[in-house]
């Protein structure tokens, strides 16, 4: 995940470019770059690291000229390095690219490239779009129109030419990406907050879609080079609004960013064709995965419900014994690793203080490490051996959601990479799980639409104080994250237990006050599951189920019913747990609570 900015027009366009990186920053923050252009001249100055950097290289560089484009990335191909930055330029110096996607084909189009001359610079797949383009002579329009059509992924484009003054093109093929039109001024950018500042006439460029700015008009059209007529969307956000992308809170912002999420922490890191997975920066080559007996999965909170979730997946992915610990009890008890363990260790921010304190008794006993973080270069990042980043973007509101279930996907992709390297599963069972993967961000928006009626249930079942949240095998702990989330932000009583624990005790609170929440996907506990949920009916107990779409057993059982798609089982915990954050979030706020900082707690425990 990368931004792109452009901009043309009479201001200085470096303030500009700036500017809209920041807002992009959560798009990605391990390198930047801009580049300028003024009649034959075209100027660069590109950063390893977050934005700060690279503005202390232009205070003592500054880049002058009238128009240009800017680039925050997120490594996919190629290391966080000054080189692999963007903007890319050409052979000559005169073409300039930026880049948001995957493109699949690049190798086969970097050796295509090499045998007729061109050098490379980078390890990036962008590469070989601004070299494309050298080869297509200078018409930038047509040269982007025929490169577009060869490439094989996703990707938002924007780049520029000195050979073809005075404009930028830009196109997109998955990625956002919107122009915004100003007064003798245009831009383009990945999303709407880069450039508001500036404009509030948007148009959004749909896929297969170009746009061709200069000072004066842009003018949009397919890649087949037929013209096209778009309307801009005047955008009434206010800042923070802007921010908020015009929901009504952070939180509900951010489960309804899960689908790009997940999709974001998947892109790269697999081959449908060759059904093998790339996880170079968890730099874990095969024979140290074979020399692995345990895995021990660290964490707190939220963090610590998608360990427990992990445990399954390694143990049926892997057939490694995994166990979970709290980072916050895991170093007093003189925990048991060594050489042949993997500990992992899972935090949203990376500065947790309880689990960098694991971290480090773990590297002291010998034991190889792993971290599972969205923020790059945090600490948990730098100490661990290698990394799995779960590309969720930045997350403001305290209760976790998107961070979640990316965590959820990068320890399938771990138990998968296990399994795979440790010859456990074979290339068709890889294959399929690989293809469930892919599947997963649209069967989550598929989740999503169940807002309408979760809300409409949360006027309702809003007047309760107490909850009580069942789930069976991997959905347990999603019934321990969904009493969670109902616990932080709405300050109701809840409870997750597994389902065979009821009658040793909850079965005693039952009654018609006391809501229970069944998560009954068709899995191997279904049955088991039912029956719990009968009981609590016997006992004048609301229920409310999460279940498969089409099963009319539960919903002749339940008094509310809330269907899924079905995926994987050891996937599905992506999914059940979407409309219970979406039932936590309507709740507090029908209760009038502060949803994105709930009374005293705080994003990040830093301290013990």
């Amino acid at each position: 995940m990368c931004g792109i900015v452009g901009y043309i027009g009479p201001k200085d366009p470096v303030p500009v470019l700036m500017d809209g990186l920041k807002h992009l920053e959560y798009r990605g923050y391990d390198s930047a770059g801009v580049a300028v252009l003024d009649g034959s001249t075209l100027a660069t100055e590109r950063a390893a690291g977050k934005l700060a950097n690279l503005a202390d290289k232009l205070r003592l560089h500054p880049l002058k000229g009238s128009y240009g484009v800017g680039h925050t990335r997120w490594a996919t191909h190629g290391r966080p390095t000054e080189e692999n930055a963007h903007p890319h330029t050409d052979c000559t110096g005169q073409i300039v690219v930026v880049h948001n996607g995957i493109i699949e084909n690049y190798l086969s189009l970097k050796e295509e490239l090499k045998a007729k001359g061109h050098l490379f610079r980078t390890e990036t797949d962008t590469e070989v779009v601004v070299h494309m383009l050298e080869d297509e002579g200078p018409d930038l329009e047509l040269a982007m129109r025929n490169v577009a059509r060869r490439l094989v992924g996703i990707f938002a484009l924007a780049a520029a030419s000195t050979r073809d003054p005075g404009r930028i093109v830009a196109t997109r093929q998955g990625p956002p990406l919107v122009v915004g039109l100003g007064r003798d001024e245009n831009f383009v950018a990945s999303d709407v907050p880069a450039i508001l500042h500036h404009t509030r006439d948007m148009v959004f460029l749909n896929d297969g879609e170009m746009a061709v700015l200069t000072r004066d008009q842009v003018r949009f059209s397919t890649l087949g080079g037929e013209p096209l007529t778009k309307s801009p969307t005047r955008i009434t956000w206010d800042p923070i609004q802007a921010e908020k992308a015009g929901f009504k809170h952070f939180m509900q912002k951010e489960i309804y960013e899960q689908p790009r999420a997940i999709q974001d922490t998947l892109v790269g890191r697999f081959s449908l064709d060759s059904s093998q997975l790339y996880l170079e920066e968890l730099n874990l080559p095969p024979e140290a995965a074979r020399a692995i007996r345990r895995v021990v999965l660290v964490a707190c909170g939220t963090s610590w419900h998608a360990a427990l979730c992990g445990r399954y997946m390694i143990e049926k992915l892997a057939r490694l014994h995994a166990e979970v610990d709290y980072g916050s009890e895991f170093r007093y008890r003189d925990p048991m690793v060594d050489e042949e363990t993997l500990c992992v260790f899972i935090s949203q921010s990376g500065e947790t203080a309880d689990t960098l304190a694991a971290l480090r008794e773990a590297k002291a006993k010998g034991a190889r490490t792993a971290a599972i973080c969205n923020v790059v270069g945090s600490m948990i990042t730098r100490d661990a051996d290698g990394v799995l980043y779960t590309h969720a973007g930045p997350e403001i509101g305290v209760a976790s959601t998107k961070a979640f279930t990316t965590q959820l996907v990068a320890l399938d992709l771990l138990a998968l990479y296990l399994g795979q390297t440790r010859g456990v599963l074979s290339l068709a069972q890889v294959a399929s799980h690989l293809q469930a993967l892919t599947l997963l961000s649209g069967q989550v928006e598929q989740a999503l639409g169940l807002e309408a009626r979760i809300e409409e249930m949360s006027r309702h079942y809003s007047r309760y104080n107490d909850f009580l949240y069942l789930g069976r095998g991997i959905q347990y702990p999603i019934a321990l994250e969904g009493a969670l989330k109902l616990k932080e932000i709405s300050y109701i009583h809840a409870e997750g237990y597994p389902s065979g624990e009821m009658k040793h005790g909850p079965i005693a609170l039952i009654d018609e006050n006391l809501p229970v929440v069944g998560i009954a996907p068709k899995d191997a506990a279904y049955d088991k599951l039912v029956s719990n949920l009968e009981e609590v009916k016997a006992r004048d107990g609301k229920v409310i189920a999460v279940c498969s779409q089409g099963d009319t057993k539960i919903a002749a059982l339940a008094d509310e019913v809330l269907p899924l798609p079905d995926t994987d089982p050891l996937l599905m915990p992506v999914l059940t747990v979407i409309p219970l954050q979406l039932l936590a979030y309507h709740i507090a706020v029908k209760r009038g609570c502060d949803v994105d900082q709930p009374r005293n707690l705080a994003k990040s425990v830093t301290v013990e």
